[in-house]
């Protein structure tokens, strides 16, 4: 039978001991901390999170996410980042040498990029930038969206969780922290990272998790590697 972690609602207090509150959750009395949300509780040796079952993404400095390009202007382009906010991409933010009128060249409607965002203003505008180590145009792929609370529980531990799954299915997996993912390789092993992601998303409330993961990947990728013998 698997096993839930303890799921609380907003304003149930949060037991604990000497970790620190850190997300979802607010101060309810002395030395006392209460629920934002209806999800669960996570527990690291230092910090307790409260993570929300759903909700939409809010970007915030420093996070990389996965954009699509929505409308090309003189300079710059809007990106739509799975947030209630759109963002902009100035062609200064770009590792590419282009002028003002000639952007379409480099990024046009539909495609997308794996980006950080750079800054955000009072009005939750925000700006993003592909000046950095890995981040780019993502060419070809499959584009998986997911709720952007469970983006924590599909990287894993240190990056286990998504490691584990490009291992097993040989394929290209890049997570944006905005809820989309990119995924490429051949289509079987696509389909196979796809339902592995979409199973964690599901069970990201339970304990085992990455035990259940890793035997449910050998019996897949064994019986797909049996059919093409």
């Amino acid at each position: 039978m698997t096993e839930t972690k303890q799921i609380v609602i907003p304003g149930d207090e949060i037991e604990r001991t000497n970790e620190k509150v850190r997300n979802g959750a607010y101060k309810c009395g002395q030395d006392k901390y209460c629920s934002e949300y209806f999800g669960i509780i996570q527990k690291s040796e230092q910090f307790i999170d409260v993570v929300p079952f759903s909700g939409p993404y809010f970007p915030r400095k420093d996070d990389k996410i996965i954009g699509k390009v929505l409308e090309i202007g003189p300079s710059m382009w809007t990106i739509d980042i799975n947030s209630p906010y759109h963002s902009l991409l100035h062609m200064n933010d770009t590792p590419w040498r282009t002028s003002a009128g000639d952007i379409k060249r480099y990024l046009s409607i539909g495609d997308y990029i794996y980006g950080k965002i750079m800054s955000i203003n009072e009005i939750r505008e925000s700006w993003v930038t592909l000046k950095d180590a890995g981040l780019r145009k993502l060419e070809g792929g499959h584009i998986l969206t997911i709720p952007a609370p469970k983006v924590p529980r599909i990287i894993g531990k240190g990056g286990s969780m998504v490691n584990m799954i490009k291992d097993a299915t040989d394929t290209r997996i890049v997570v944006g922290q905005n809820g989309l993912i990119w995924i490429d390789g051949q289509p079987d092993n696509i389909m196979l990272a796809i339902d592995a992601i979409k199973i964690v998303e599901n069970e990201a409330h339970t304990v085992g998790l990455t035990d259940r993961m890793e035997a449910y990947l050998k019996s897949k990728k064994g019986e797909i590697d049996g059919n093409n013998k």
